[in-house]
């Protein structure tokens, strides 16, 4: 069963597009662009703007700035796109969080669990190195498509037999907000669950009221 749950919205701004991009940004593109090595007339600049439109413009600025720290290539849409924080963590903080064993419990991503599915067969078959490969592979390329389709990250839950550990992912994911209190609330028994995430989610859902 699926629980789907959108994070960090700030980073879209579906609807409300502008005609026209604000300058600032386009500047930014432009000079982002001239730092990696190569130059862009300002109406490839604007293009690229209205390209990445959909985004709030903190969230593309801030993926620019990690262009010009990082890039050693001519600066393309897909870069930036890459970098854009919309709640997706990262491949090396996605692989660290998936689960070892059956025991394990899991809050992960579309993108996450597709990228699980390539690497698990080499990891079941000992090959560590070539697992973790694979799957910062398949989550970049899956990340990548979701951004340009303009798809937030959607969390679930996927839970392990160890019931003590599944409780410590559990509210961690209500603490980052990517699973909603009350659906932690229905994995999570009152009887089963301990006092300190009772606590934590009656102060999650009183924070939401603001």
């Amino acid at each position: 069963m699926r629980y789907p749950q959108p994070t960090n919205p700030d980073a879209f701004g579906i609807g409300a597009r502008r005609e026209t991009p604000a300058r600032a940004l386009v500047e930014a593109i432009a000079l982002t662009a001239e730092v990696c090595g190569q130059a862009l007339s300002p109406a490839a600049a604007e293009m690229l703007a209205r390209d990445l439109a959909d985004f709030n413009e903190p969230a593309v600025f801030a993926a620019l700035g990690r262009c010009r720290m990082e890039l050693q290539e001519p600066l393309k849409i897909s870069n930036i796109l890459a970098r854009i924080d919309d709640g997706r963590p990262g491949a090396d903080e996605a692989w660290a969080m998936m689960p070892k064993t059956e025991l394990a419990s899991v809050v992960w991503t579309d993108e996450m669990a597709q990228a699980w599915g390539v690497a698990l067969p080499l990891l079941t078959a000992g090959d560590a190195g070539g697992a973790r490969t694979a799957f910062r592979e398949v989550y970049a390329k899956a990340v990548l498509q979701a951004r340009i389709k303009r798809e937030p990250a959607h969390w679930t839950p996927s839970l392990g037999s160890d019931v003590a550990s599944r409780e410590s992912v559990l509210l961690e994911a209500v603490q980052k907000r990517r699973l909603s209190a009350a659906h932690v609330e229905q994995l999570l028994p009152v009887q089963t669950a301990s006092e300190g995430i009772e606590g934590i989610i009656e102060q999650v859902k009183i924070k939401s009221l603001h």
